[in-house]
């Protein structure tokens, strides 16, 4: 597996070695002892499916207690994955990364803890998968907004889908952050 850096320090793109022949095609998305080598998580404790289809917007989510790490891969069509640094004392507090997620580039994202992470459906549906290093804590869930002016985030899309939520996200300035 290949590990590429992004802009954002600790948030990385790999992308899975693929055997491939006549009879298809085969890869390995997840290896504890090689993520532990290359300095990721080695264990993960949930693990989320989503479909969804063309311009839903899922995020910004994050968890202020028990942050999660999240591995994210797009099995099916494409997404426009996005992190956003929200650790006050990180030089890069307030920035973000975004990166084409497809069935076809299989590329992986590692989203770690003290980040907000998000992602659109560019193709007409898209099917994500994603590892979590920590179980879902809904005392703890938050939503930034997903067009907040101070991100300026391009989703990508056209005609954004929302749910309620996400809808209802706050401010990036008026959101609760990670503090240390």
């Amino acid at each position: 597996m290949i590990v590429l850096e992004t802009d954002l320090p600790g948030v990385l793109i790999l992308e899975p070695r693929l055997f491939e022949d006549e009879r298809g095609w085969f890869m390995e998305t997840f290896h504890a002892n090689k993520f532990a080598e290359a300095g990721l998580p080695e264990h993960f404790a949930q693990d989320n499916h989503s479909y969804s289809v063309k311009g839903v917007i899922r995020g910004l989510h994050y968890q202020l207690e028990q942050p999660q790490g999240k591995l994210v891969r797009c099995t099916r069509g494409a997404i426009f994955d996005v992190a956003v640094d929200i650790r006050r004392t990180s030089p890069h507090f307030g920035k973000w990364i975004g990166v084409e997620l497809t069935s076809e580039n299989r590329r992986i994202l590692w989203v770690p803890p003290g980040f907000a992470h998000g992602f659109s459906v560019l193709s007409d549906q898209a099917e994500v998968l994603y590892k979590c290093t920590t179980p879902w804590h809904p005392a703890s869930d938050r939503s930034i907004l997903w067009n907040d002016p101070n991100l300026a985030i391009d989703w990508q899309v056209a005609n954004a889908s929302l749910s309620p939520k996400d809808a209802a996200g706050k401010s990036f300035r008026n959101g609760e952050v990670f503090e240390d």
